[in-house]
């Protein structure tokens, strides 16, 4: 729920908080996905900061969708991020997330708190138990109170997508797609489809996503790349954000690859893309 009448400005966040600002906020620094979510509404983030897994001088090129990288200042990631700088160039709102228990994600708790002390945070939370939708629908309505305009034409792109990813997944025999994060030479994280929110909306549309078995890892399961091979995927969908392993031949056959960002910027125009590509890959490997 967002307010902002009388040059005051209100949101209530994903943690229950409400954020509160006496004007509505317009010097924005985000997550990096986040900021490039709310770029394709208009709004042009005044900074952005990564993740423990980024590099801590360059944003990661996966995750950053539409953002004009050439003058956007980063502001590092992790422990390396830089607290002073990006509190002295004067921020009026920072966007961040949470996977789940309102722990903010990307920036250490101390410094979290520290960076809340002094400029209002809200935190959106894009967790396992979040649909892709829900996501989608929660960043909206951040950039909608920030003073973004509705896109009808993202929107009828969105579904335009999703009609036709529907359609390249029906079929009597489905095609087995496979998600994974290469670790190395000698290992690979299968992802567990129902953990991720853009797995988990394909198979809703229909998309036979292979499930890895059980295992102690929540999002994954970290098994040999024989293993992997021997499910006998007719797509693979692989990490390709700067903390994975390039895949190469390790899968030790041809097998249909489609770059996967497990951090999508979520934004109607980025699922759009992601549904298409997808659509289109499984269009050409369609049994």
């Amino acid at each position: 729920m967002a307010q902002h009448t009388a040059g005051e400005w209100e949101f209530t966040d994903d943690r229950d908080h409400l954020v509160r600002a006496a004007h509505r906020p317009s010097r924005l620094v985000a997550y990096v996905p986040t900021g490039a979510a709310l770029h394709d509404h208009g709004i042009r983030p005044a900074g952005v900061f990564g993740s423990a897994h980024d590099d801590p001088a360059l944003p990661d090129p996966a995750k950053t969708g539409s953002l004009p990288l050439a003058d956007l200042p980063y502001y590092g990631a992790g422990p390396a991020l830089d607290l002073d700088a990006l509190l002295a160039a004067g921020p009026d709102l920072v966007v961040a997330l949470t996977y789940g228990g309102g722990q903010v994600y990307g920036i250490d708790p101390e410094a979290a708190k520290h960076l809340e002390e002094h400029v209002p945070l809200v935190v959106l939370d894009v967790g396992g138990g979040r649909s892709l939708t829900g996501i989608r629908e929660r960043l909206t309505a951040l950039a909608h109170s920030l003073g973004a305009a509705p896109d009808p034409e993202a929107a009828a792109e969105l579904a335009d997508s999703e009609r036709r990813l529907t359609a390249s997944a029906a079929g009597p025999v489905r095609s087995r797609v496979l998600a994974l994060s290469p670790a190395g030479p000698d290992s690979v994280h299968l992802a567990r489809p129902y953990a991720w929110p853009d797995l988990a909306a394909l198979a809703g549309f229909g998309v036979g996503l292979v499930d890895p078995e059980p295992g102690q890892g929540a999002n994954w399961s970290t098994t040999t790349w024989a293993e992997a091979a021997a499910l006998e995927p007719d797509l693979v969908l692989t990490d390709v954000r700067s903390n994975a392993s390039p895949l190469g031949d390790a899968l030790g056959r041809r097998v249909p690859t489609l770059a996967w960002n497990p951090e999508l910027p979520p934004s109607a125009r980025e699922h759009a893309r992601f549904h298409t590509a997808v659509a289109e890959a499984l269009e050409a490997v369609r049994p």
